[in-house]
């Protein structure tokens, strides 16, 4: 198995809008005229270009997220991007990291369509449970203080519809579903694998130790990524195990050019609109009353007060660069940083390594990636080079020759009565003088 594993990952930002400055944020408050379809159509079609080129590079996945009612990430939802990566490429895993399950009426409905593309994609899915950040609650109809016990309902019921044989009802605190009965099922068994994203609250922590998902904190500095991976670990040792480096994903933006001037010259704007504008968010909109725990806020306010972190959007670069929110550099530069960064955290994979970020000219992210794929990532690999999917066999077979040489008989064949023929085989109905 490779020393680790790099997932390339969009956001889909729409940054044709007013300096950071003039704006109060890029979220729930910027009115939606700035958003011009016509443009929308150009940068969609660029940007599921780049989710896909991530099999040509070899990257372990492409990776998308849901958001709703801003300009950072427009993808409000993240399942119908997967469809369309999945059409147009053959091997490589899709994530969706994830799908904001607190927020949908029905959470059956999540189950259902990942499912359907965990068949479609021929085992390739990574499903991603998120509850989705404060700015999410204003538009979607539900109270903040529900988020973690919608969370954990909705995960249940989904769980449970793909593991346990149908129907059956299920009548839970927040949802209802008299007839639990999903068709498609997933074709991974017992289902895609589940990553859990977080800002580092105790409640997802505890939830992630419990399940052995695989975890991943979002942007912060690398001090503070360290502290929740190792609350984590500490949370599964008191589950009795030892979490493995493939439960920690590392969340960091990766920019790599031919020297360290040029990778800053390059990544420098592009990244720094990502924190100063796509994430300008005031406390009042990210954290709306009820959205964490007392302790948790009290945990999580203790640690930014005692680190001395800032608010994301009032970043300089360089107080990125030196926190440790983002590598940029030359390939030599950047090998060293994220192979110390990875050991440090004691992560198995990298989420946003070589990837796309904010205004970046599509040139540039396809650049970021060919360099980070040719000269970064063979140091973190076997010396084949092949992601580990290459190597492992896939749950579904490739070809209709290959299905029919492996497939058992199906226990039922797809039969019906017709008149003055009787009970008839339907896969030679056709065919003359056959019953």
């Amino acid at each position: 198995m490779n020393k680790l594993r790099f997932y390339f990952f969009h956001l889909m930002p729409y940054p044709y809008i007013p300096p950071a400055d003039q704006i109060e944020s890029t979220w729930v408050t910027l009115p939606n005229t700035y958003y011009d379809p016509q443009r929308g159509h150009t940068l969609y079609q660029e940007y599921i270009n780049q989710l896909v080129a991530a099999e040509r590079f070899g990257f372990d996945a492409a990776c998308i997220n849901e958001h709703h009612a801003n300009f950072y990430g427009t993808m409000p939802s993240p399942n119908i991007i997967a469809s369309s990566v999945i059409a147009r490429t053959s091997h490589i895993p899709v994530g969706v990291i994830g799908n904001a399950i607190p927020l949908h009426g029905n959470p059956l409905r999540v189950a259902e369509e990942v499912a359907m593309l965990d068949v479609m994609s021929g085992g390739r899915m990574i499903c991603g449970f998120v509850r989705g950040i404060g700015c999410e609650y204003f538009n979607n109809g539900v109270p903040p203080a529900d988020s973690v016990d919608r969370f954990d309902e909705a995960h249940d019921l989904i769980i449970k519809s793909w593991t346990q044989p149908g129907p059956f009802t299920y009548q839970g605190d927040h949802f209802y579903v008299p007839n639990v009965n999903p068709v498609p099922l997933p074709l991974q068994k017992p289902h895609p694998p589940i990553w859990v994203p977080g800002q580092g609250s105790l409640e997802t922590l505890q939830f992630v130790a419990k399940h052995r998902y695989t975890y991943m904190m979002v942007y912060a500095p690398r001090w503070f990524c360290k502290m929740a991976a190792d609350g984590l670990r500490e949370g599964c040792r008191r589950m009795g195990y030892e979490a493995p480096a493939s439960m920690f994903n590392a969340c960091i933006p990766i920019y790599v050019a031919e020297t360290d001037a040029q990778a800053h010259r390059e990544a420098k704007a592009h990244l720094s609109w990502i924190f100063n504008a796509g994430l300008k968010i005031p406390d009042h909109i990210f954290f709306p009353p009820g959205y964490m725990s007392t302790k948790s806020f009290r945990n999580f306010m203790t640690q930014i007060v005692k680190g001395k972190v800032k608010p994301q959007h009032t970043l300089s670069y360089e107080e990125l660069v030196k926190e440790g929110y983002i590598i940029v550099g030359s390939p030599e530069t950047v090998k060293n940083q994220l192979g110390e960064y990875c050991e440090q955290i004691g992560a198995g994979g990298v989420l946003n390594a070589g990837s796309a970020y904010g205004p970046m000219p599509d040139w540039m992210v396809m650049k970021n990636m060919q360099i980070f794929a040719e000269e970064v990532m063979p140091a973190f690999r076997e010396p084949d080079g092949k992601p580990d999917y290459l190597r492992a066999g896939r749950p579904a077979p490739h070809t209709t020759a290959e299905f029919s040489a492996l497939q058992r008989a199906p226990e039922e064949l797809p039969r019906a009565r017709v008149d003055g023929q009787g009970l008839v085989d339907l896969r030679y109905a056709h065919v003359e003088g056959h019953a």
